[in-house]
């Protein structure tokens, strides 16, 4: 018997990455328009941001509905495996209702976990019950371990723009524009589920600061767990500056950080030019 790691394209893991972990993606689908697309899979990161800042309207994402989930979750249980699906989190979509609906014909053979993340911090809880499986563990202790820690998932986010926000109704027109004149960086975080924005900062300096500032304030990074940072747009300039000037939080403890793209979920509203660092914190 196996376990069989199950996620969505929301975590912004690769297929390829996918392929070496030994886990299943299941793909969102973006929608731009009329034309629909999955994610990661048909549009491709490049692809996604191409069309992004050619478009006149933001992209739509939508749910996986539970027909689709009891698909995936019927492929593991009839392999005689047990099935662990991380979610992203209830607090934005509906996957996590989804995949409780599909997953009550199991019999407790499939667990849904609700991250309460998104994106790279999405990434790390998965990365991490990929840790938990590799060194033996079963599937109610990856359960029970992930559960516990996913409370000291954290991500802190640099945008360098508010046009999208303000595409996607987030913030006013005249928010964004203001923020444009003063060059406005928003610097946001996931709490609670949900998207919280924690401060706004002038320039892409002041923005670097305050996330480094922030994981100081909240416990510092705990090597022993994943951590990963992410860009969006087809640049990672600006991210080379971040790891740059954040180098003395981890030049002792790692000989470097895994990169990743910010994809369609986050990516459609924080436009090209952001920046990401998702890691546990200290207990």
């Amino acid at each position: 018997m196996a376990i069989r790691i199950i996620t969505d394209s929301a975590s912004d893991i690769p297929q390829e990455t996918a392929g070496e972990w030994n886990i299943r993606v299941i793909p969102l689908k973006v929608r731009f328009g009329e034309e629909e697309f999955l994610d990661g899979v048909t549009m491709t990161y490049d692809k996604f941001y191409a069309r992004l800042v050619e478009s006149d309207e933001l992209p739509k994402t939508s749910q996986i509905p539970p027909f689709e989930y009891e698909e995936e979750f019927r492929k593991g249980v009839e392999a005689g495996d047990d099935v662990i699906y991380l979610s992203l989190s209830s607090g934005v979509s509906g996957c996590y209702q989804s995949a409780c609906i599909a997953a009550e014909e199991f019999d407790g053979k499939v667990h849904v976990i609700d991250t309460k993340q998104f994106c790279i911090s999405e990434y790390i809880i998965v990365q991490r019950a990929v840790q938990l499986r590799d060194e033996g563990k079963t599937a109610a202790e990856i359960v029970d371990i992930i559960e516990e820690e996913k409370k000291n998932a954290r991500v802190i986010a640099l945008f360098d723009t508010l046009e999208y926000l303000k595409m996607g109704g987030r913030i006013s027109a005249a928010a964004a524009m203001a923020g444009g004149v003063l060059s406005i960086k928003p610097v946001i975080t996931i709490e609670d589920g949900e998207v919280a924005v924690v401060g706004k900062a002038r320039g892409s300096k002041n923005g670097n600061n305050m996330l480094i500032q922030y994981i100081d304030k909240h416990g510092g990074i705990d090597y022993d767990k994943p951590m990963c940072l992410a860009y969006s747009g087809l640049s990672d300039d600006l991210l080379v500056k971040y790891k740059e000037d954040s180098k003395h939080l981890y030049v002792d403890y790692v000989e470097d950080i895994p990169t990743e793209h910010v994809g369609a979920t986050i990516g459609t509203y924080a436009g090209p030019g952001a920046i990401a660092c998702a890691y546990f914190h200290k207990s």
